[in-house]
């Protein structure tokens, strides 16, 4: 398994969490984004820069990953496409998306763009809480113990 990060947007602490777990099991941690990222020196963790544009860094993150690996984002377009590679998902929020949830949300998603599209302020998502990152850690360690034990 590996660890692939849609950066650009990921909470700093959803980084810190996922380079601690990367030393700890010693799992291939990769953070793609379109800007220069500082990563902690390690053998099992590095950052990738795409170039700016649309989706740049999505298409990277679909390119290399593969069945069985762990892609983190809140991106839902992209994590149908790598669901669709026989990968695992986790949102920043501790959310599994998987082959059973993923049409529902990108049901949703679609349906919020068009409300925005035509003018209805529909809010931006809630805050990020201790919560979220307790759920985001407890989903990573759930995985990553699986994978452990075969």
């Amino acid at each position: 398994m590996k660890i692939w990060v849609d950066a650009d947007a990921c909470p700093a602490v959803i980084k810190d969490i996922l380079y601690r777990a990367a030393d700890r099991e010693r799992v291939s941690l990769t953070l793609i984004a379109n800007k220069m990222l500082r990563v902690p020196i390690s053998p099992w963790i590095r950052a990738l820069q795409v170039p700016s544009g649309f989706d740049v860094a999505d298409r990277r993150i679909v390119e290399e990953a593969a069945a069985g690996d762990l892609v983190i984002t809140a991106d839902v377009p992209l994590a149908a496409l790598v669901i669709a590679k026989g990968a695992c998902v986790i949102d920043p929020r501790g959310d599994l998306l998987d082959a059973v949830n993923i049409q529902e949300r990108l049901t949703m998603r679609n349906f919020m763009d068009g409300l925005r599209a035509s003018g209805v302020d529909t809010g931006g998502p809630a805050v990020f809480s201790a919560a979220d990152r307790q759920a985001f850690a407890n989903r990573l360690d759930g995985l990553l113990s699986r994978r452990a034990r075969g």
